[in-house]
């Protein structure tokens, strides 16, 4: 199979092997790139054969996926839609189901390194952090939200011990003046906090993690996410999912814990736990599978990465979580 050119790729896919691995791409299987960003992993699965179906609600990314659809010669398109509406952009693409799905949760270099999308305080820009082109700002948020709830969700979203601290702090500088570019803002976080003091992080890092979370809604959509590739594995199908920060893998942990079948059996002091449906998933990793020693040293960005994965069953999938 000859390979797809990458020259448009501005980063190198974190545990990008392993994924393939975990994907297991050949001809005659569809995998959906569920985060298609600048196209790292579709380009590996088209390379090994596969037919793959990208989605990416971020306008950016038809610039990679142009160049891409063309080489691969038919085998590629690019759907525009959230990675919740899975099944309804396999629906666009004439499918119902498919072979593998991968996700990669972390933020794309296309989306940090452009200081217009607001996703960083490494660089000016205005505060928006939309993944999309639609719903509110992260400005909006510091500007408009009530003082507890920027605490809530700087703790939540962010595990951010000093969050009410900090959202007293934005509170009182934005009747004065509100918020609408990064560097200010990161700025009068790490004011708020007294700033760093020797930190290996800079004080607003978990804010704007907060903020980003907050506004494209990540961890609903995870949730939803992985539930819609459920239902659309094939039985043989193959689900794989990078993760970034604890509240992501938390969740993916969760989801495949309980559809394999391993939720805790109970103890003497406590009953077992009700036995539910039939399990969807066979674990691929037993526990995470994190990326080796020389690729850290090559991309710092995969040091906190994670990988989970597992097997489709032939179990009716779940019904869906109220």
């Amino acid at each position: 199979m000859t390979p797809v050119p990458s020259h448009d790729a501005p980063h190198t896919s974190v545990l990008l092997g392993e994924v393939v691995e975990a994907i297991a791409p050949a001809p005659g299987r569809v995998v959906v790139d569920a985060t298609f960003g600048a196209g790292g992993y579709s380009r590996a699965f088209l390379d090994h054969g596969a037919e793959v179906i990208a989605f990416d609600r971020d306008p950016g990314a038809r610039a990679f996926a142009d160049a891409l659809a063309v080489a691969a010669q038919g085998r590629f398109q690019l759907i525009e839609r959230r990675f919740s509406e899975l099944e309804q952009g396999l629906a666009d693409a004439g499918r119902t189901q498919c072979d593998g799905v991968a996700f990669d949760l972390g933020v794309s270099s296309m989306q940090l390194d452009v200081a217009e999308r607001g996703f960083s305080f490494m660089r000016d820009g205005p505060l928006d952090m939309r993944m999309g082109g639609d719903g509110p700002t992260a400005a909006d948020l510091v500007n408009g939200s009530e003082p507890a709830d920027l605490s809530r969700i700087f703790w939540l979203y962010g595990e951010e011990r000093q969050s009410r601290r900090i959202a007293a702090a934005l509170v009182r500088r934005r009747a004065e003046q509100p918020f609408t570019r990064t560097i200010d803002l990161a700025e009068v976080v790490e004011r708020a906090l007294g700033g760093r003091r020797g930190a290996p992080t800079h004080p607003a890092t978990r804010v704007f993690q907060a903020l980003r979370i907050a506004v494209n809604e990540e961890l609903a959509e995870l949730e939803a996410g992985l539930e819609a590739a459920e239902r659309a594995l094939s039985p043989g199908g193959r689900l794989a999912v990078v993760t970034f920060h604890s509240l992501e893998d938390r969740i993916v942990k969760g989801f495949f814990t309980e559809r394999a079948g391993r939720t805790p059996a109970g103890s003497r002091h406590r009953p077992p736990t009700e036995k539910g449906p039939a399990p969807t998933f066979e674990l691929l990793v037993k526990n995470a599978q994190a990326p080796s020693e020389a690729e850290t040293r090559a991309n710092p960005r995969a040091r906190s990465a994670k990988l989970r994965a597992g097997v489709r069953t032939d179990a009716q999938a779940w019904r869906r979580a109220a």
